[in-house]
């Protein structure tokens, strides 16, 4: 990738500290520009401040709240206001690039305080809520103000155009594809095993589903296991499963990159059964490119993801009978499981960020056209309108 270096915004709306999928777009990202030579400077709610990566700028501590199926950690207000516009002029910016802009977050209030080259990303899939439509009239004219949009999915760009009537280019998003494609098998995660990354307490993850689905497995399967990857107290989940089904689980906690990528390979199949809530599945591009046999709920964004049941085994969503089922095919037939493997790890390569970057640099470079350097905007009267002056 050539392209002249530039000084780069990013925004993360949620809080950075705590795990998440646009969270780790924005490393990712942040990382990959990086390495090609620009500045980039990172602003993100953090609730502890050490060994923060030296391109992160923490806006302050985030808040909990209910968004989406979960809790997000978040920062709003006046005082978040006054440092975004910190950020903002101190950066001397060519672009800058938010994220979420069309929540109450740091990244709205950065298209508020902001004038120039501006791209918003929207990963959120979601059906009309009522929140977003309340504020509906005040966001438009200011997500107006974005010179360019990405989603990361159909499903992200819908939920755009129903709540906001507005479009955007699809972008997915990346992973390093190269680097889990190096995953080595772990005998320790080998054999009939399922695989499961997240947040495993959410409800929207799906994982009580995958229990539910568990004495319909065994009966092909009597030597299954589930290993479960991800933060969340396993003492408070494993109340809920069914005693005789304890010793089925194995919980391994947060891993790092390198054994996510054994982990993944290792595996006898992923199974991802969320509910909802989700606009791409970036666990699912880095388990197909890990080479993992997938099986996952057929939400929208993983059935558009997989191809239609191309790369990976759909199943009705919530129904943990159609789960099972689905499981029971893929572990019972090799060739299947092989194929999968193979046409998956191959479809994957195209999330690389080698790809996905240079798609996000051209819509940078479109953005830019005919504009100067970000500078902060003199006109407050959105942000006041906000606030309800």
């Amino acid at each position: 990738m050539t392209f002249d270096r530039k000084k780069i915004g990013i925004v993360c709306p949620y809080g950075w500290d705590t795990p998440g999928g646009v969270q780790a777009h924005v490393a990712d990202l942040a990382s990959y520009l990086i390495s090609q030579g620009h500045s980039v400077s990172v602003l993100a709610p953090v609730t502890h401040d050490e060994n923060l990566p030296e391109y992160l700028v923490s806006a302050g501590k985030p808040i909990a709240i209910p968004y989406n199926g979960a809790v997000a950690r978040i920062l709003f207000g006046p005082i978040a206001f006054a440092r975004v516009r910190q950020w903002i002029s101190q950066g001397d910016f060519d672009l800058i690039h938010l994220h979420e802009p069309a929540i109450p977050s740091i990244s709205l209030l950065a298209c508020f305080a902001a004038e120039g080259p501006m791209v918003g990303t929207f990963h959120a899939s979601a059906k009309r809520q009522k929140a977003i439509f309340a504020i509906g009239p005040i966001l438009e004219p200011v997500i107006e103000k974005l010179t360019a949009r990405i989603a990361v999915s159909e499903a992200a760009r819908e939920t755009l155009t129903e709540h906001l009537e507005t479009d955007a280019v699809v972008v997915p998003n990346g992973i390093y594809a190269r680097r889990l494609a190096t995953g080595k098998v772990d005998p320790r995660w080998g054999g009939n095993t399922i695989g499961f990354i997240g947040r495993f307490q959410e409800p929207r993850k799906g994982l009580s589903i995958l229990v539910e689905s568990l004495p319909l497995i065994i009966k092909q399967n009597p030597d299954i296991r589930v290993l479960v990857a991800g933060p969340g107290d396993s003492e408070e989940f494993i109340k809920e499963v069914p005693l005789n089904l304890h010793h089925r689980f194995e919980f391994l906690g947060r891993i790092t990159e390198e054994e996510k990528a054994d982990f993944l390979h290792s595996i006898g199949v992923y199974v991802a059964p969320n509910t909802g809530g989700e606009s791409f599945g970036i666990i699912l591009a880095e388990a197909l490119a890990a080479g993992a046999a997938v099986v996952a709920s057929d939400i929208p964004a993983f059935d558009a993801l997989l191809g239609h049941g191309a790369y990976g085994t759909l199943f009705v969503s919530e129904s943990a009978s159609s789960l099972a089922e689905a499981v029971n095919k893929v572990l019972g037939d090799d060739a299947l499981r092989n194929r999968l493997r193979t046409d998956g790890k191959a479809y994957a390569q195209s999330f690389d960020w080698d790809v996905v970057a240079e798609r996000i640099y051209d819509v940078y470079e479109m953005a830019m056209v005919g504009l100067g350097k970000v500078v902060l905007s003199s006109d407050n009267r959105g942000w006041n309108k906000f606030l309800g002056k």
